[in-house]
């Protein structure tokens, strides 16, 4: 089971290094089509900002956590893991394209944020040793990226910090892995 939940992150990962590398020998031109806030033309870019990178140390910056994130989230089982992989993708990028500044969004960063919020809450949520265990290693071992989620950089996108952060927190809320229990009647 843990073989095919690998091959599943192993082929996302790869998904974004397969882009990345078309992205950089097109000298960055698949970067237009990223959020574009409140432009109707670019509502896919909901879709693509992710696999969009500035550069390689911008591609590198966000592969690795994001490897590293999908990987603990597999606790959680791969389905579980994709749908909230793909509720963070979503919701991150209708916020940065309703609120974002007018310009190009573009990058995993706001993936990546939403990963981290939800392996910070969904333990305390799921009451289970293991998901706890995670949930505080990755609060003391990442807890510096919340300052990330205020302005500090004119080409970064703390908006997609933000509500990556905040839609991590929200799926953890509703997909923290707790086991059902069952009433009985006597």
């Amino acid at each position: 089971m843990l073989k095919n939940q690998l091959k599943v992150l192993l082929w996302l990962l790869a998904s974004f290094a397969a882009v990345e590398l078309i992205n950089l020998l097109s000298g960055r031109a698949l970067n237009q089509f990223g959020i574009l806030p409140r432009e109707v033309t670019s509502l896919p870019g909901i879709l693509f900002m992710p696999w969009l990178h500035g550069s390689l140390a911008h591609f590198l910056s966000n592969i690795v956590p994001l490897a590293i994130f999908w990987l603990l989230m597999l606790e959680y089982g791969l389905k579980r893991t994709l749908w909230v992989s793909l509720w963070i993708v979503l919701c991150t990028g209708l916020l940065v394209w309703l609120f974002g500044r007018f310009a190009y969004h573009i990058g995993a960063s706001g993936l990546v944020y939403g990963q981290f919020g939800f392996l910070v809450l969904a333990g305390f949520y799921s009451r289970q040793v293991t998901k706890l265990l995670i949930s505080l290693t990755v609060g003391f071992l990442y807890g510096g990226m919340v300052f990330g989620v205020l302005p500090s950089q004119p080409f970064i996108s703390w908006e997609a910090h933000l509500f990556g952060f905040v839609s991590g927190l929200l799926a953890a809320r509703f997909w923290h892995g707790r086991p059902k229990t069952t009433a009985s009647s006597s």
